[in-house]
C-alpha cells in the first residue's frame, strides 16, 4: 500500500486543547481505518512541526479523504508527502532507466 508522511501543525484551537491530543490521535486512527487506510505511527515532535504521522492508504484519494476529515475538525493543518519504499524506488529507477 502507498505510504504517506504527514507533517502536522496545531491550529490555535488545537494548541488550546493540547491535553486532548492523545484522544484525537486515537479518533484519527479509527476514522482512517474506516476508510481502509492505516496509521503506522504518530510522533509528537519538537521543531517546525508539532506532529508527524505515517499513514498507509490504498490510493491518493483515500489518503486525501482521511486528511480532509482530519483537517475539517479544526485542530491541525497538514502537509503530506508521498513516500516510496525501497522496492517501489527500485521499480521507479528501472522505469526511468528504460
Amino acid at each position: 500500500m502507498p505510504t504517506y508522511v504527514t507533517l502536522l501543525n496545531w491550529t490555535d484551537q488545537g494548541i488550546r486543547n493540547y491535553k486532548d491530543t492523545p484522544q484525537r490521535a486515537e479518533a484519527f486512527a479509527s476514522a482512517v481505518q474506516k476508510l481502509g487506510a492505516k496509521i503506522l505511527n504518530i510522533y509528537w515532535t519538537v521543531g517546525p512541526y508539532d506532529l508527524v504521522a505515517v499513514v498507509e492508504a490504498p490510493d491518493d484519494e483515500t489518503a486525501t479523504a482521511a486528511l480532509l476529515q482530519l483537517g475539517g475538525v479544526g485542530n491541525v493543518r497538514t502537509t503530506t508527502l508521498r513516500a516510496f519504499g525501497r522496492e517501489e524506488m527500485d521499480r521507479i529507477i528501472a522505469k526511468a532507466a528504460g
